[in-house]
């Protein structure tokens, strides 16, 4: 009797990379603190850290057969018409006690209520952008941590119990999602 494949769950996969991504910062900190690093440098040891931490995860996954089972919220029921609907209520705005004659009383309620309307669409177009932003960060952020780990361990079933073939599939697919970053580091730097 064969034993059952062994299934990580998406949220797990995202709070290991949670984990990774806080060692990252602390140990580019850590090690930059007596150091005048650039930036450049910096993104270089970082990739470095995630890259590693990739490659193990994933030869380790591979090695024992892991797979991966989907347990992320649904975004498909994100409505988009309610952001503006639900951005709060309106404020209380104090009263005008202008002494300057009328024409300086009507002019000011004017600009008041002229700047109060902009001021409401402006935030309102402010919660809008940072919600949306939030939505995409966390849409690429399931591609990257269940759908592309999914699409890996996929191979699991024809690399258990190999660790040669393991490294090798984990070396190739850490290459791939790491390898561009690397890229566009890089150019930035030659050119900048």
């Amino acid at each position: 009797m064969k034993a059952k494949q062994t299934y990580l769950k998406g949220k797990s996969i995202f709070k290991v990379s949670l984990v990774v991504i806080v060692i990252t910062i602390t140990t580019v900190y850590l090690t930059g603190e007596n150091y005048n690093r650039t930036i450049t440098s910096n993104l270089y040891l970082s990739l470095f850290v995630i890259g590693t931490a990739l490659f193990l995860f994933i030869t380790y996954g591979l090695y024992k057969g892991i797979g991966l089972t989907d347990n992320f919220p649904k975004f498909r029921e994100f409505k988009t018409g309610e952001l503006i609907a639900n951005s709060g209520n309106g404020a209380n705005l104090p009263s005008i006690e202008v002494g300057d004659g009328i024409s300086g009383v009507i002019m000011s309620i004017l600009l008041w209520i002229a700047m109060t309307i902009i001021l409401f669409v402006l935030l309102i177009l402010i919660e809008a952008v940072f919600w949306i932003s939030i939505f995409i960060i966390l849409t690429m952020l399931y591609w990257v941590f269940f759908r592309a780990l999914k699409f890996v361990f996929s191979k699991s079933k024809d690399t258990k119990g190999d660790i040669g073939i393991s490294a090798i599939y984990s070396l190739g697919y850490t290459t791939l999602y790491l390898g561009w970053i690397f890229g566009i580091v890089y150019l930035t730097d030659l050119l900048g």
